[in-house]
Protein backbone atom coordinates (compact mmCIF):
# COMPACT_ATOMS: atom_id res chain seq x y z
CA UNK A 1 0.00 0.00 0.00
CA UNK A 2 1.30 3.41 -0.90
CA UNK A 3 1.94 5.98 1.88
CA UNK A 4 0.09 8.93 1.93
CA UNK A 5 1.20 12.49 1.51
CA UNK A 6 0.01 13.55 4.73
CA UNK A 7 2.16 10.65 6.44
CA UNK A 8 5.19 11.40 4.64
CA UNK A 9 4.65 15.50 5.35
CA UNK A 10 4.03 14.20 9.06
CA UNK A 11 7.37 12.00 9.26
CA UNK A 12 9.50 14.66 7.96
CA UNK A 13 8.31 17.38 11.18
CA UNK A 14 8.96 13.91 13.41
CA UNK A 15 12.02 12.58 12.89
CA UNK A 16 13.43 16.49 12.17
CA UNK A 17 12.23 17.82 15.37
CA UNK A 18 11.76 14.80 17.29
CA UNK A 19 8.51 15.57 18.32
CA UNK A 20 5.22 13.43 18.81
CA UNK A 21 2.53 13.40 15.82
CA UNK A 22 -0.03 14.70 17.99
CA UNK A 23 2.11 18.40 18.80
CA UNK A 24 2.34 18.76 14.88
CA UNK A 25 -0.33 20.82 14.39
CA UNK A 26 0.74 23.40 16.76
CA UNK A 27 4.12 23.79 15.35
CA UNK A 28 5.59 26.63 14.66
CA UNK A 29 8.91 28.30 13.78
CA UNK A 30 11.17 28.91 17.09
CA UNK A 31 7.97 27.42 19.35
CA UNK A 32 10.57 24.58 20.26
CA UNK A 33 14.36 24.45 20.55
CA UNK A 34 14.66 21.70 17.36
CA UNK A 35 12.76 24.28 15.34
CA UNK A 36 15.55 26.88 14.91
CA UNK A 37 17.63 27.96 11.53
CA UNK A 38 19.70 24.70 11.62
CA UNK A 39 16.84 22.61 12.34
CA UNK A 40 14.68 24.93 9.61
CA UNK A 41 17.14 24.14 6.44
CA UNK A 42 16.97 19.92 7.58
CA UNK A 43 13.41 20.40 7.52
CA UNK A 44 13.09 22.05 4.28
CA UNK A 45 15.97 19.48 2.81
CA UNK A 46 14.36 16.39 4.17
CA UNK A 47 10.98 17.40 2.41
CA UNK A 48 12.59 18.77 -1.07
CA UNK A 49 14.05 14.67 -0.96
CA UNK A 50 10.77 13.41 0.55
CA UNK A 51 8.50 14.84 -2.64
CA UNK A 52 10.96 15.72 -5.16
CA UNK A 53 10.67 19.23 -5.29
CA UNK A 54 12.96 22.35 -5.15
CA UNK A 55 11.30 25.22 -2.68
CA UNK A 56 12.22 28.57 -3.97
CA UNK A 57 14.12 30.64 -1.20
CA UNK A 58 10.49 32.77 -0.41
CA UNK A 59 8.94 30.14 0.36
CA UNK A 60 11.89 28.76 2.56
CA UNK A 61 11.03 31.52 4.24
CA UNK A 62 7.78 31.59 4.59
CA UNK A 63 7.85 28.19 6.33
CA UNK A 64 6.34 29.24 9.48
CA UNK A 65 4.32 26.54 10.68
CA UNK A 66 3.34 22.89 10.23
CA UNK A 67 0.03 24.28 8.96
CA UNK A 68 1.36 27.17 6.77
CA UNK A 69 3.75 24.50 5.09
CA UNK A 70 1.29 22.76 3.37
CA UNK A 71 -0.25 25.61 2.05
CA UNK A 72 3.18 26.08 0.61
CA UNK A 73 3.73 22.76 -0.34
CA UNK A 74 0.02 23.26 -2.92
CA UNK A 75 2.30 25.70 -4.75
CA UNK A 76 4.28 22.33 -5.69
CA UNK A 77 0.86 20.12 -6.58
CA UNK A 78 1.42 18.54 -3.12
CA UNK A 79 -1.84 18.18 -1.65
CA UNK A 80 -1.75 17.11 2.05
Amino acid sequence: MKEKTSDKYDKVFVKSFKVKKDKLKKLKYNSIPQWDSVGHMSMIGSLEETFNITLEMDDIIDFSSYEFGKKILKKYKIKI
